[in-house]
């Protein structure tokens, strides 16, 4: 019992941190049931079979609020629902010797994706507005999902910063729609994986202890993407990630590293993660005080 509230705990967490952000959900879940010794195909299978219901409430909440396009939706949820089932067989093919570092090193390039992007990166404004062509949505969706799929979580943390890069949504839309595209990917992924594995591995009491989190997370998410502010939320979850994962590899047989060595490594990672996370905090103020600076100047002005 306790093992099933910490899960719906982790799928709320998650499910708040990924409506918030247009992403996490599952690389935040993926990592914790590898941290658990799950099995990897097990995992992402475990992971996706309950987003299919946390995307579609989120989805709905989204779109309540108004922060979804659905062109953009349907050009890179059907190439990305491909993606997701391809990647979910590839998956399903190795060993777990092979399959749990592999996809320890696809998380941990997603986190420190997540933690650069969200830390260092600003968010282009000058073609907001501006159409997403489906030679640029297609290719995107096909890659994020084959690499959701593979490695547990990477819908969100490719598809997000790929359209928030692009300058020609709002945030809180580019989000939205992530979010209801990806209830294509999980429903593709989860069919991938039980047509290669069955129910093997699978335990659907933990499915439903993510997914009711997850629910209870989703309206709320949808809610607060007009309140948190991205950039200090993604170095936080970012951290997280690249924390959890590097420790999965250091312990693996690919590394084997000893445990003075182990305890060095993570010094330095929680260093830079607290200068990560201070350098956000800061960066975030500073466009605060630059954007009521501006608004002041024009009140002045009119």
């Amino acid at each position: 019992m306790r093992t099933l509230v910490l899960l719906a705990l982790a799928g709320l967490g998650a499910q708040l941190v990924d409506g918030s952000l247009g992403m996490a959900y599952g690389v935040t879940s993926t990592t914790l049931l590898l941290a658990m010794g799950t099995n990897p195909a097990a995992a992402s299978a475990t992971v996706h079979l309950a987003e299919i219901g946390t995307t579609l409430m989120s989805g709905a909440s989204h779109w309540r609020f108004g922060n979804v396009d659905w062109k953009v939706v349907t050009k890179i949820g059907v190439p990305g629902a491909v993606g997701a089932f391809l990647g979910a067989t590839v998956l399903s093919t190795l060993s777990t010797e092979v399959a749990e570092p592999v996809m320890s090193l696809i998380l941990l390039g997603l986190g420190l994706y997540v933690m650069t992007r969200f830390t260092f990166r600003g968010l282009p404004k000058d073609r907001l507005g501006k159409p997403l062509r489906k030679r640029f949505l297609s290719p995107l969706g096909l890659v994020a999902g084959f690499l959701d799929a593979t490695g547990g979580g990477g819908w969100g943390p490719v598809g997000t910063p790929a359209l928030l890069a692009s300058g020609r949504m709002e945030p809180r839309k580019v989000i939205g729609s992530i979010d209801t595209s990806e209830f294509l990917v999980a429903i593709a992924a989860s069919l991938g994986f039980l047509f290669s594995l069955g129910s093997q591995g699978v335990d659907f009491t933990w499915v439903l202890a993510f997914l009711l989190g997850g629910l209870i997370a989703a309206p709320i998410a949808a809610w607060l993407v007009r309140l948190v502010p991205p950039r200090v939320l993604g170095s936080a979850v970012g951290g997280v990630i690249i924390v959890t994962n590097v420790r999965t590899l250091l312990r693996s047989d690919w590394v084997g590293a000893t445990g003075a060595v182990s305890t060095a490594v993570y010094v330095l990672l929680y260093a830079l993660w607290a200068a990560g996370l201070a350098y956000s905090i800061r960066a975030y103020r500073r466009e605060k005080a630059t954007e009521a600076a501006v608004e002041e100047r024009q009140t002045v002005g009119a």
